[in-house]
């Protein structure tokens, strides 16, 4: 009997030692992922604190295009925070705000053009100082 015990303990072991690269490789994509996340949401954290500093009239589109490009940038962790905090604030602002539901749209363009690697110069505004 414990030798059935042994060698169905040793064969557990052996299958999983023979997994383990993959499970490994899992949470380290894990982690990745999350980590991505993290710095995507300061990248819009960053794009926001900018847009209320330069207070430029405009540039809205500029700086959601900032934020999400910053993001996507960072891999599918950045892309997934960006388009969760775009969506939830979108959310947020079109109940709220009363801008409007064409505002609501341009601003989600703007966030997919920026989140799909597209240029955030193309909504800047004449005039943003250089420093944004």
């Amino acid at each position: 009997m414990r030798l059935w015990v042994c060698i169905a303990l040793l064969s557990v072991a052996l299958c999983v030692s023979a997994d383990r690269p993959r499970i490994i490789e899992k949470i380290a994509e894990a982690g990745k992922f999350v980590r991505d996340a993290a710095g995507g949401a300061r990248d819009m954290l960053r794009a926001y604190q900018d847009m209320r500093e330069a207070n430029y009239k405009g540039a809205d589109k500029y700086f959601h295009a900032r934020g999400n490009y910053d993001a996507a940038r960072r891999g599918p962790g950045g892309a997934w925070a960006a388009r969760v905090i775009s969506d939830a604030r979108e959310g947020w602002q079109s109940r709220v705000s009363g801008r409007g539901a064409e505002d609501t749209r341009q601003d989600q363009e703007a966030n997919r053009w920026g989140r799909s690697g597209g240029d955030p110069n193309r909504y800047r505004p004449k005039g943003l100082p250089r420093k944004y």
